[in-house]
């Protein structure tokens, strides 16, 4: 395929990206997109998706200035807490740039933007048939997967999930496809049941009643979240602390039968491949195996909305409200 003029690309009004600008407020702004450079490319956005917890806690300003470099996404512009444009769950169609990937579908940890550049390393080609929407959750999927790798899921365990929000979801997807285990996934909203069922996993609104787990995730972002999980826990049983707090505090609850009961409280985060596959796995060949994990058509049930990138600074605060309904947000561009 012959290279397109890339100076054609960059006179299009397209060339546009969200930034959040101040506590609860986004706008769109254009982008000056200046040729890719040697071993760049330039891509059109066909889909992005919203993540939601991390992109909640963006959107309301993170202040802490240990996020400066903590939090930053590969592609983002700008510092917390604003202006920045930030996110990092893109799809689209390389328009320029090396002729190996020239006109094929990437998925990339970019903003929010209808065109962008990025090294062509950081550009991940997606496998054959993938629908490039249901790609835009590889960020997500590659997060599930890290977790079962930090908790030393195995056949057989006793699995419970507190909080059924799309990560938490993918964690239910992947543990349940693991031979004989047992999966709860536990949420205070009981229209998350049948996802999680359809998933192969048992689904509670509490935990009551759900004890002795192996190895309990835990992603719902609350206090009340942690305490559910250290009191599903067995002897000697792990707690997976996936939620991310942002500059909030949280409480644990660690008297009673925390220490007699020998618990394990392990953070994960998917900045970092999990020790135990750092040696042999570099992050390209864990977002490789992501994508292939989404070769499922089951997960297209974790898309709950569809938004118009045009419409997306007005929709973001109830998208990312507290309670929010729905599960992935997904946003089309033209």
């Amino acid at each position: 395929m012959a290279a397109l003029d890339a100076s054609k690309c960059l006179k299009s009004a397209e060339c546009r990206a969200l930034w959040t600008v101040g506590p609860g407020t986004a706008a769109l702004r254009a982008e000056d997109l200046a040729p890719p450079g040697p071993d760049a490319a330039q891509v059109a956005t066909v889909w992005s998706a919203i993540s939601r917890g991390t992109e909640r806690l963006v959107f309301q300003g993170l202040t802490d200035p240990v996020h400066r470099d903590r939090m930053r996404a590969p592609l983002q512009q700008g510092d917390f807490p604003f202006p920045v444009k930030y996110g990092y769950c893109a799809v689209g169609r390389v328009e320029a740039g090396p002729e190996a990937l020239e006109g094929r579908l990437v998925f990339a940890l970019a903003p929010h933007q209808t065109r962008f550049n990025a090294p062509a390393s950081l550009l991940t080609p997606l496998p054959e048939g993938l629908p490039p929407r249901r790609a835009t959750l590889a960020a997500n999927m590659e997060t599930a997967l890290n977790a079962l790798w930090d908790g030393g899921a195995g056949p057989g365990d006793r699995i419970v999930v507190v909080g059924a929000g799309l990560v938490g979801l993918l964690i239910t997807y992947l543990a349940a496809r693991l031979p004989g285990t047992e999966v709860t996934a536990i949420d205070p909203d009981e229209s998350r049941a049948d996802l999680a069922r359809s998933f192969g996993a048992a689904f509670a609104t509490t935990g009551e009643g759900v004890a002795d787990a192996d190895i309990v995730f835990h992603t719902s972002g609350s206090g009340a979240g942690l305490a559910t999980a250290l009191a599903c826990c067995g002897d000697e049983a792990r707690v997976v602390e996936m939620s991310w707090y942002g500059d909030k505090g949280v409480t644990a609850q660690l008297g009673g039968a925390f220490h007699h009961r020998r618990l394990q409280i392990v953070s994960s985060q998917v900045g970092m491949v999990s020790p135990g596959r750092r040696p042999r796995w570099s992050h390209r060949r864990r977002l490789e195996k992501a994508l292939a994990l989404l070769d499922d058509a089951a997960l297209d049930a974790l898309i709950t909305e569809e938004v118009a990138f045009d419409d997306l600074p007005q929709a973001l605060p109830r998208i990312l409200a507290d309670g929010a309904a729905g599960i992935a947000t997904v946003v089309r561009y033209k």
